[in-house]
């Protein structure tokens, strides 16, 4: 073994040794802005090919494309704040409205737009600080796990993954991984102390955190259940019910909040639901746990002339498929019990609240720390194969959801 190592350090060429020799800070800050550049190629492309009949017309700016889509909602909260009257639509039910975003990242933006000239600056800036921020502490989630090779293999499929264009445009994501991803690394490391203050940072940029809360009780049940192995102090047992009890409350907050300044008990949940109706009209008119994706099983398998049964089939397949990757996979079983217990959570989280339509890519991110199960295999044309499929999908993503944009699946 001795003399492998040995050799290893003699033959590498002098700029792998250069390359290692960097701060690993510095390592990933040069991949997210290789990662960034071939991004904003993606767009300029994306924008040279946009036509009429797209939402943004021919040939928008950068600008334009950056701030398109839900970015637009994040600045109306910013710049009119949130309702007190909730508008409706013709059919009489309430329509799309800003109570569906949440204020952290948009009025985050707009302190920060305040310096830099303005709101679409601000946005566009912290979603690139935070996906920074989120690969430097995505590599430390994971290099005590899988090592710093492999480790470092993971940032370079997340900042060049599918979704990357979300860390430079003014969505919430990029703001809510960093959070999540330093949630994640107090657990492991037991600093209990700072998720008192990330767990309201999180319930406040983006829906999710009840999920965090089920990873919490998931958690505090596996440590009990490995107590003999692995000891479980009181303080512990006391920083896990105090934190699960704090996401519940953070979670249903905003809820409660948009009750007081509407007067309507149901306005954030019947929000919610006014993009579920552009899909399925009047039948997607109450909330009920898991009904989201039967319904969607039965109407998009019906749309591919499949029928129903094939898509209650499929939905049931989907479930099993994801629980036994969790669950069995070698290289998710390496990535550590913290990861494998929120992607569980956060994919049940999705099944109970969320109808899949194309956004069901966008609201897949959160359980990016998986991408270490991609970089775990050691072979270099698995890994160079991985990150070419990545790029084609961020282009694909790009030039669906911001160059065509006119369709129903075509938005992010």
């Amino acid at each position: 073994m001795a003399e492998r190592v040995v050799t290893a350090e003699v033959t590498a060429s002098p700029s792998v040794r250069g390359w290692e020799r960097l701060p690993v800070a510095a390592r990933i800050a040069l991949v997210y802005v290789i990662a960034r550049v071939i991004t904003t190629g993606f767009f300029v492309v994306t924008a040279a090919l946009s036509g009429p009949a797209s939402r943004y017309g021919v040939a928008p700016s950068l600008g334009e494309l950056a701030l398109g889509w839900d970015a637009q909602w994040y600045w109306l909260a910013a710049v009119s704040g949130y309702p007190a009257d909730l508008p409706l639509a013709a059919g009489g039910h309430v329509a799309e409205n800003a109570w569906a975003f949440m204020p952290l990242y948009a009025y985050l933006s707009a302190g920060l737009g305040a310096l830099l000239g303005s709101w679409g600056a601000g946005a566009v800036a912290i979603s690139l600080a935070s996906g920074y921020g989120a690969c430097v502490v995505l590599h430390a989630l994971l290099r005590e796990r899988i090592g710093d090779s492999a480790a470092m293999w993971a940032v370079v499929f997340f900042a060049c993954g599918p979704l990357a264009a979300l860390f430079q445009v003014g969505y919430a994501e990029a703001l809510f991984l960093f959070l999540l991803f330093l949630a994640l690394r107090c657990v492991q490391l037991r600093r209990w102390g700072w998720l008192y203050l990330l767990v309201p940072a999180m319930g406040f940029t983006r829906p999710g955190i009840l999920a965090f809360a089920l990873f919490l009780a998931l958690l505090g049940i596996h440590r009990f259940l490995r107590r003999r192995t692995e000891p479980l102090p009181r303080r512990d047992v006391v920083h896990i019910v105090a934190l699960g009890a704090l996401s519940t409350l953070v979670g249903f907050a905003w809820q409660g909040i948009a009750t007081i300044v509407t007067g309507d008990p149901g306005a954030y949940l019947a929000t919610e639901l006014a993009w579920r109706r552009n899909w399925l009209g009047d039948s997607g008119g109450h909330f009920v746990p898991i009904d989201g994706w039967v319904q969607a099983a039965g109407f998009w398998f019906t749309q591919w002339g499949l029928g129903p049964v094939v898509g209650y089939v499929a939905l049931v397949v989907l479930i099993v498929g994801a629980a036994a990757a969790l669950l069995l996979l070698p290289q998710v079983k390496r990535l550590g019990i913290e990861v494998r217990l929120w992607s569980a959570s956060y994919l049940v989280y999705l099944l109970l609240v969320f109808f899949p339509q194309s956004s069901i890519f966008r609201l897949l991110v959160p359980v990016s720390s998986l991408w270490g199960a991609f970089a775990v295999p050691t072979s270099r044309a698995w890994r160079i194969g991985v990150l070419a499929l990545s790029l084609l999908g961020q282009w694909w993503w790009i030039y669906n959801m911001y160059g065509l944009a006119n369709t129903f699946w075509q938005i992010p």
